[in-house]
């Protein structure tokens, strides 16, 4: 499995962004899927997963209320919809996606920058 990210950007505070994280290879083998980030200087942490049927979806208490994942998987795409930006989400948002048992190891993707500027 392949993923890509897209949408990251410069933006102020309490502006928006979409991020899109498209998969490719293997997608019928993904479990779940969700989204990280790494701020400089720290640990990477997870923002938001959602199932493979998007049925079921938690999140960091830090984004709560602020942003939404979510999946199409007839385009084998997932999003994350981030509202009410503060300068401390500031990082780069990493893909990754949960592959099953057998099909070889769990897969991210290259990352795409955030920046919220005050």
């Amino acid at each position: 499995v392949q993923l890509v990210e897209s949408g990251g950007g410069l933006v102020q505070a309490g502006g928006s962004l979409r991020l899109s994280c498209a998969a490719s290879g293997s997608t019928f083998s993904i479990k779940a899927m969700g989204w990280y980030r790494q701020a400089p200087g720290k640990q990477r942490e997870l923002v938001a997963a959602i199932t493979s049927g998007g049925d079921s979806t938690n999140y960091a208490d830090s984004v709560k209320g602020r942003f939404t994942i979510s999946r199409d998987n007839a385009k084998n795409t997932m999003y994350l919809q981030m509202n009410s930006l503060k300068p401390e989400d500031t990082a780069v948002y990493y893909c990754n996606a949960r592959i099953q048992l057998g099909w070889g190891p769990d897969a991210w993707g290259q990352g795409t920058l955030v920046t919220v500027s005050s």
